[in-house]
């Protein structure tokens, strides 16, 4: 059943046509727009969980996640240029393997990009809230006389009661985005660029400091075991969220000038530019400081998340316990007031990353409303802005409570959950197109299709089952729930199934 129903690709163009976006985005905005959803909490506060996974190890964790990544971007960069309309993996999905599964992929991308986006709020009011303890506004007042109350700084679980900032940035994110695409793109381009000046000096002070003893024992953890969540192979399945991001370009698709020649050049662009950032952040701040875990009793590492692993980094300046990592590096290593800069850079930049994710997530929802998967008031266009204001709305409001609510690494793990599922889909859609339609244009065609895809498919499974079985069993919860509530809704209401396409 979950393959019967499946959308021609002529058809979803079409569909596309008759309630379409407006194309406004260039090459170098789809860029800057994969740069601005790559670069963000990944690299600005989950080097540090990384750390107490792997040790110097997740130096390799970094690698591995790249070529993992850069696999899938060779596979979606052929079904974007191919199909370049709203809704990403789901889309590529309903056009080659059936409604069904096609549902299933868009329920999980809610994990991508709607906890993602939430992720990095709570990513960026770490860093906020590191900022305004440890500065004094130009001598204006001492240190600490800003900071917000204990309970006001995270969520419930992790210490604390309502995690104000991470609320307060996503509704402001959301209003950007209802004003219209455009804005927000000029607004990305900023931000990405204070994200890269911000890495930038990071590198030019913390490679030079870099002492060959911090990456002894290299690895502390071992590769790790499926399911357990510790080793390089458990920091990859984490620091995979690092990458997540770069498919958002495709979202876009809709949107974008040229979406043929344009989307693979934003897509394979963007990625690289952030592998080469990762690698040489990762290297400075491993080497620099050190990153060796914290252990428990058992002599064994804690799991980052656990109240375990929180009494254990109270009172240490260890890399591995620390909100903002970045920061914590520069200060460690004498440079306070930079430190407090990249502070403020990750408090001015990551808001790009939020805004990427709950734009990535509306085009989700509204292809899947346009199909009749979920109800057509969903997917109506604010007469002014053009945008499509309901379903945004809805999103920022979901994705401030999760943000208020959860701990970054509970959140950053479910994440990684839906992506990898989603990239193992699209990857899979690549190879069985080239079966049933090879005559069909490819402005774009993978390299070495029978190779790259299945090396992908196996590189997704192997970070998935890496995730931890707490994380594996929330996300099968979470499809289960889905599957619910496409019978009871989607399967009925298909316009595909129908026949009753709106004109």
């Amino acid at each position: 059943m979950l393959f019967k129903r499946v959308k021609p690709l002529d058809q979803i163009l079409a569909t596309a046509e008759k309630k379409s976006l407006v194309r406004q985005l260039g090459p170098v905005q789809l860029t800057l727009m994969g740069v601005g959803a790559i670069i963000g909490t990944g690299i600005f506060v989950l080097t540090a969980e990384a750390g107490q996974k792997a040790g110097p190890g997740m130096m390799i964790a970094f690698v591995i996640a790249a070529v993992v990544c850069g696999l899938a971007a060779l596979a979606y960069a052929e079904l974007a240029s191919m199909v370049p309309v709203s809704g990403s993996a789901y889309t590529y999905t309903y056009g080659v393997l059936g409604e069904g599964l096609a549902w299933v992929v868009g329920w999980a991308l809610v994990l991508e990009y709607a906890i993602a986006a939430g992720t990095v709020a709570v990513g960026w009011s770490g860093y906020m809230n590191g900022l305004l303890l440890h500065t004094n506004l130009f001598g204006l007042v001492s240190p600490g006389a800003l900071a917000l109350p204990e309970a006001l700084r995270s969520g419930p679980y992790a210490g604390g009661s309502f995690n104000l900032l991470a609320f307060l940035i996503s509704l402001v994110i959301t209003w950007l985005l209802v004003m219209g695409t455009s804005k927000s793109a000029k607004v990305n381009a900023v931000l990405v660029a204070i994200k890269i000046m911000a890495l930038t000096a990071f590198i030019i002070i913390a490679v030079p400091a870099v002492q060959d003893a911090n990456f002894e024992p290299f690895l502390p953890n071992g590769w790790g075991s499926p399911l357990g969540g510790i080793g390089v192979l458990g920091a990859a399945a984490s620091i995979f969220f690092a990458y997540v991001g770069f498919d958002a370009v495709s979202t876009a698709a809709e949107e974008t000038k040229n979406p043929n020649r344009n989307i693979p050049i934003g897509l394979i662009g963007s990625l690289a530019i952030c592998t080469i950032f990762y690698l040489l952040v990762g290297y400075g701040a491993v080497g620099s400081v050190g990153s060796q875990p914290m252990l428990g009793p058992d002599g064994l590492a804690l799991h980052p998340g656990t109240p375990e692993m929180a009494a254990a980094c109270q009172a240490t300046d260890a890399l591995v316990c620390s909100k903002e990592p970045l920061a914590h590096v520069m200060r460690l290593l004498g440079f306070n007031k930079l430190g407090n800069l990249i502070g403020l850079a990750a408090v001015l930049a990551l808001p790009s990353v939020i805004l990427v994710m709950i734009y990535g997530q509306t085009r989700i929802f509204f292809t899947m409303s346009r199909d009749g998967l979920l109800p057509p008031s969903l997917s109506k266009l604010h007469p002014r802005y053009h945008t499509p204001h309901v379903l945004t709305i809805i999103t920022g409001i979901a994705v401030s409570l999760f943000a208020a609510t959860f701990p970054v690494g509970v959140l950053a793990d479910i994440t990684n959950s839906g992506t990898l599922f989603a990239f193992m889909m699209v990857s899979v859609g690549v190879m069985v197109l080239r079966v049933r339609q090879p005559e069909r244009p490819r402005p774009f065609r993978t390299p070495f299709v029978w190779f790259i895809c299945p090396l992908a498919v196996l590189g997704c499974l192997l970070l998935f089952f890496n995730l931890g079985l707490y994380t594996l069993l929330l996300f099968f919860s979470w499809a289960i729930v889905g599957l619910v509530v496409y019978y009871l809704y989607g399967y009925r209401k298909s316009y595909l199934a129908n026949g009753n396409e709106p004109g």
